[in-house]
């Protein structure tokens, strides 16, 4: 019997579950969201017939998508033709294989949130399988990634961690189809208007004053200090992105370069340069 061979993956996957379900039972499952969701949805009361009907419905139907979304991730989404409009996104996902995961996007985390956008996140090895015009819908990660502000809240922060690493140089295409509010702006009553093609950020200053300070209180977390921190090992996967600088220079606010956040153009362009101490190139 070979006792020096490494431990199979399926083992070492059980014994990092075991782990984190047992920190979670010493510490508690943190607060997902401090705060409900206001639900202000023009419409009559349920009678009492429909809920009637959604009792039946919970008791009797299947409901085997929506059951499978158990992936919960949260970040911020710029809509690209118009950047300083920019939304908080609760993700509901399912990942379907290594290397695709459909989500469903709510405004909230409660009963009451509403459904306002889809993002479909795919590896880099199937984004290298796009026609070059698709590409420009898909939008990178790895800002969003090593920023700390993508963040999959109630889980331990070592499974997060793993979590991120397999999101590394990944993409998404997101569509918004209901503007229902964002930092001291108010959102439509009902779904209005065309479906918004959302964006990511890549540079500091990119997001609007307050809108990740007010997600981190609210999940009592520290994305911009501790998170971003943490996600310091990852930078050694990074890879150029196609997509980084599509956002460039579109804000009011200066933007700064993120830590092995780099664009593919300007990586074979030549315009990028080494940052000390990643090994990863990005803009200056």
């Amino acid at each position: 019997m070979n006792h020096d061979r490494p431990p199979r993956p399926a083992r070492t996957a059980g014994r990092l579950l075991a782990c984190w379900v047992a920190a979670l039972a010493c510490h508690g499952v943190p607060s997902l969201a401090a705060e409900p969701t206001t639900t202000d949805v023009p419409g009559r009361e349920k009678t009492a017939d429909t809920r009637a009907l959604e009792v039946a419905a919970k008791l009797l139907q299947r409901r085997s998508p929506v059951s499978e979304m158990n992936m919960v991730l949260n970040g911020f989404h710029p809509m690209k033709d118009r950047p300083s409009h920019q939304m908080e996104a609760h993700h509901f996902c399912h990942q379907l294989n290594e290397d695709f995961t459909q989500c469903v996007l709510f405004d909230g985390h409660d009963e009451h949130a509403r459904l306002n956008g889809v993002e479909y996140i795919i590896s880099e090895d199937l984004f290298e399988t796009l026609p070059e015009a698709e590409r420009a819908y898909w939008h990178p990660h790895n800002g969003e990634i090593l920023s700390g502000q993508l963040v999959a809240p109630g889980i331990p922060e070592s499974a997060e961690t793993l979590l991120m690493k397999k999101k590394m140089n990944s993409y998404g295409k997101t569509w918004h189809l209901w503007d229902t509010g964002h930092v001291g702006q108010a959102g439509d009553p009902l779904p209005f208007g065309a479906p918004m093609l959302a964006w990511s950020f890549n540079r500091e200053g990119e997001p609007l004053p307050g809108l990740v300070a007010q997600r981190d209180r609210r999940l009592r977390i520290d994305s911009v200090e501790h998170k971003r921190a943490v996600r310091r090992k990852l930078l050694p996967l990074a890879k150029p992105q196609s997509g980084v600088d599509a956002l460039k220079g579109a804000l009011a606010r200066p933007g700064r370069r993120l830590p092995g956040v780099v664009d593919r153009a300007a990586t074979a362009s030549g315009t990028a340069s080494l940052p000390a101490g990643t090994g990863r190139e990005h803009l200056e």
